[in-house]
């Protein structure tokens, strides 16, 4: 990425509307205040990134036990704590460094997720080309956000109502269900695996997010930098 193209990336709007967004800013805020001085965001980031690995090795373990999934649940707590904490803390220290975190947490968000889902393949609760198909989804919405982020300044951090927080608390609640009967029945189709519905529902949600987001971005641009009309004796030349 050229200087010119990190720091456009760095200088963006941060857009979060999620249904608990203002709640955990207060919380996290409050949380940041209270931390020891030794504890800094690079920390933090380093135990989301150790985290969110752990949440996938403990859903790969839930196909030998299903008391791996309060594995899940830890792990998922404690990647809340570090990858929500680690900006906040930095924000809180005046400690910003905005191309620096900007590319780290989102290396740690992609690396993340496909261990996340690595694991969540390997768990059994799911079927695997639905695993290989969310990441996929997952990749696109990242890819677009970060291209929209770059070329708009604002950077979407939910979706409907969705953001990282509501899908962690999705994922404990289907990990602590699986782990009791991983089927579901569903109307007029009959038993299903849990994580197979969810995921099915994921799927559409990202590509769904994928494409509208896509079309708003692209409309704003196209306004803000339209067909230039070209004058009488320009057209002549």
């Amino acid at each position: 990425m050229s200087q010119v193209s990190v720091q456009s990336a760095a200088a963006h709007t941060r857009d979060h509307r999620s249904v608990l967004a203002n709640a955990e800013k207060r919380l996290l805020i409050g949380i940041a205040r209270r931390l020891p001085a030794q504890i800094n965001s690079d920390h933090l980031s380093a135990l989301g990134l150790g985290a969110i690995v752990a949440t996938g090795v403990s859903f790969a373990l839930m196909a030998v036990t299903p008391w791996a999934a309060f594995g899940v649940v830890l792990a998922l707590v404690a990647n809340w704590f570090g990858d929500s904490l680690d900006g906040t803390l930095a924000r809180v220290r005046g400690h910003q460094r905005p191309r620096y975190g900007y590319y780290v947490d989102h290396v740690i968000d992609i690396a993340g997720t496909a261990a996340l889902m690595i694991g969540l393949a390997c768990s059994t609760l799911i079927t695997p080309l639905l695993a290989l198909g969310l990441l996929c989804a997952y990749l696109l919405v990242c890819a677009e956000s970060y291209l929209g982020t770059h070329a708009a300044g604002v950077f979407r951090m939910s979706f409907l109502g969705f953001g990282p927080t509501e899908l962690r608390i999705v994922f404990i609640i289907g990990a602590l269900k699986a782990a009791v009967t991983p089927v579901v029945q569903v109307p007029f189709i009959g038993a299903m695996r849990l994580f197979d519905v969810g995921g099915l529902v994921a799927l559409a949600g990202l590509t769904t997010a994928f494409v509208v987001s896509a079309i708003t971005t692209t409309r704003a641009l196209y306004r803000a930098e339209p067909i230039p009309v070209l004058a009488d004796d320009e057209r002549a030349a």
